[in-house]
């Protein structure tokens, strides 16, 4: 695993670690819509590194274990952390958007980075085949993943579904998705069929915003 993985890795445990047992030091860095439109814009960043719980954390961190080398193989080091922050702070910037009229909603998370290096994983690796612990035989393959967890995503904003920052997750899709078309423009030429199956629901997402938003 390379150094900078792990380094992200080992920032993400300790400061979700303090966050743990600091509630003061948790709601001061926390994502929380009301304190950032007052000027606390640090929390889009620092909210990425804190976690709710152990479990959270886990997953979040093994997500990241799991497709961070190969999206470094293919474009660098220096690529992979412009699309790591980049995609956290897009998935930040899209729940800020989303949930402005709610000063109180907050959340945490690197879900939206880990989301960004997920789907550049995706792109970068068409042939892609993704299985489940419970179904490790079973495999789908990766651009299917990406169209069903972005379409999830949206029903799930839609409806509220459980305590999930779904907008976050979005945001750092669409933000891996757009950094790693920026960094590799010739996925565009490679890739072309899987690009644009990505993004369909991207563009809807967008083209019908307004009936997602819940004032």
């Amino acid at each position: 695993m390379n150094q900078v993985v792990i380094g992200l890795i080992i920032i993400n445990v300790l400061v979700s670690l303090k966050g743990f047992s600091d509630r003061l030091f948790f709601e001061r860095y926390k994502f929380q819509i009301g304190p950032i439109l007052q000027g606390q814009q640090i929390r889009m960043l620092t909210s990425g590194f804190l976690h709710v719980d152990q479990a959270h954390l886990f997953f979040n961190m093994f997500a990241l274990y799991i497709f961070s080398d190969s999206v470094i193989d293919h474009l660098g080091v220096l690529k992979f952390v412009i699309i790591y922050l980049g995609s956290l702070l897009a998935g930040s910037t899209l729940a800020l958007s989303f949930h402005k009229n709610q000063p109180y909603y907050s959340a945490v998370g690197a879900s939206g980075a880990v989301m960004g290096v997920i789907y550049a994983g995706i792109m970068l690796n068409p042939d892609m085949r993704l299985s489940f612990i419970f179904f490790p035989f079973f495999a789908i393959p990766g651009y299917v993943f990406g169209v069903g967890y972005l379409l999830y995503s949206i029903y799930g904003m839609k409806k509220q579904l459980g305590n999930i920052g779904h907008s976050a997750h979005l945001g750092g899709a669409v933000g891996g998705f757009v950094l790693t078309l920026a960094l590799y423009p010739e996925l565009f030429m490679l890739n072309r069929t899987i690009i644009i199956i990505l993004a369909v629901p991207i563009i809807l997402m967008f083209v019908f915003k307004d009936k997602l938003i819940n004032k």
